[in-house]
């Protein structure tokens, strides 16, 4: 008769652990490495966000220009001949320059503003033109009633050299005018910058502004054309609303540079609104007849015309 045997016990190996430390050094290491991944992901985050809003697109061809002048007209309240000569205006500087001329029409995006303000169009033909010109590196908006008058002066000479925007930026003043409680950073530096605009008497106007291409550019159009700001009925549709944005969210006041008005929006004499020294002086890049399109006493054409013709003959003298 067989008896069986008690069962054998396998006597504990040199420096073995227990299944309990061994489970309980498991969940530290899985906690470490959670956290691990957390602080990466969070580092990778900051680290994409921050580096691609001030990177510059990839080199495109060969022939690529770096800045696109944007103007977005109305054809359908503005003649033909007025259209031309400001078409002209835009090609000769972007000629000199080795700038691209981006033409839009207002009646190309009205799908997109549904029952908002023909205005609205600012945003829609910045990120048109952006569309279209991956590769280039600047986008100048000008607003339809404006010139360029001092077709010599470069871009990147008056403004984008970042000597240039060092000593033009306005540090620790009110955006919105004259005394809101929201201030410009005084810590940036040109190298931080991605949108370069000016204020008139009252706001922040961006009839005439500078945006770099990029992740920063993309993120700030979508919130200014958020449809929330073109429903809230602002006074001053676009224009009010980019003052909102500015005043209410940091990431787009640290990507933005204030400068004197007379640098890229100086006011003709018949416009209201200008800011202290911000109307038009012999030499300034830009003149814009501000409001001519919004006072029936006001023609745009008609104060248009001298200088238009001013503006030919330095074309023709250079």
């Amino acid at each position: 008769m067989q008896f069986a045997l008690p069962p054998r016990k396998n006597p504990p190996l040199p420096y073995a652990h227990s299944p309990r430390i061994s489970f309980q050094r498991k969940k530290q290491l899985k906690a470490v490495a959670l956290l691990a991944f957390a602080v990466l992901s969070v580092l990778f985050l900051l680290s994409h966000v921050f580096a691609s809003a001030t990177s510059s697109p990839a080199t495109g061809p060969a022939g690529t220009s770096s800045v696109v002048i944007v103007t977005v007209v109305d054809r359908e309240a503005l003649s033909d001949s007025y259209i031309r000569k400001i078409v002209s205006n835009r090609e000769d500087y972007a000629k000199r320059h080795g700038y691209t001329n981006f033409i839009a029409n207002t009646t190309d995006y009205t799908s997109y503003l549904e029952h908002a303000p023909r205005s609205w169009s600012i945003v829609t033909g910045m990120r048109h033109a952006m569309a279209s010109h991956p590769h280039s590196t600047y986008f100048f908006h000008l607003d339809p009633h404006a010139l360029i008058m001092n077709p010599s002066k470069s871009l990147h000479s008056h403004i984008l050299e970042k000597s240039e925007l060092e000593s033009r930026m306005l540090k620790d003043v009110s955006v919105v005018p004259p005394d809101s409680v929201v201030k410009t950073f005084s810590h940036l530096k040109a190298s931080d910058i991605d949108l370069i605009i000016s204020r008139d008497k009252e706001d922040l106007n961006p009839g005439s502004f500078v945006l770099r291409q990029g992740d920063f550019a993309s993120f700030f159009l979508d919130l200014w054309f958020d449809p929330l700001f073109r429903a809230y009925n602002f006074a001053k549709a676009e224009v009010h609303a980019l003052d909102h944005i500015v005043q209410w969210h940091p990431t787009v006041l640290a990507r933005m540079a204030v400068v004197p008005q007379r640098t890229l929006n100086a006011y003709s004499r018949d416009s209201t609104g200008a800011a202290i020294d911000g109307t038009y002086k012999e030499g300034d890049l830009v003149l814009r007849f501000f409001g001519c399109d919004l006072d029936a006493k006001r023609s745009c054409e008609g104060e248009m015309e001298p200088f238009y013709n001013l503006w030919k003959k330095k074309v023709k003298s250079d």
